[in-house]
């Protein structure tokens, strides 16, 4: 069974703004993100930032997944 994002996405008021970063690091949920959504693949990721696991990028996905399904749109 794979690891729940939970355990691997942070939330810390003093780093990067608040903004969830992957195992308390630097790195932002955001910035893998945009990398994948730039056309990098995984494997081009992890040899960029070697720090990283497959598991990591892996609840990235699953928060925005989870991110998304919970949004609100208010309608004028």
């Amino acid at each position: 069974m794979p690891t729940s994002y939970q355990s691997i996405i942070t939330l810390e008021p003093g780093k990067r703004s608040g903004k969830p970063t992957i195992r308390g690091m630097r790195i932002t949920v955001y910035d893998v993100l945009s990398y994948l959504a730039a056309g990098m693949t995984a494997q081009e990721i992890l040899a960029d930032f070697p720090y990283l696991t497959e598991e990591d990028i892996q609840a990235c996905l699953s928060y925005a997944a989870d991110r998304e399904r919970h949004l609100l749109v208010a309608q004028a």
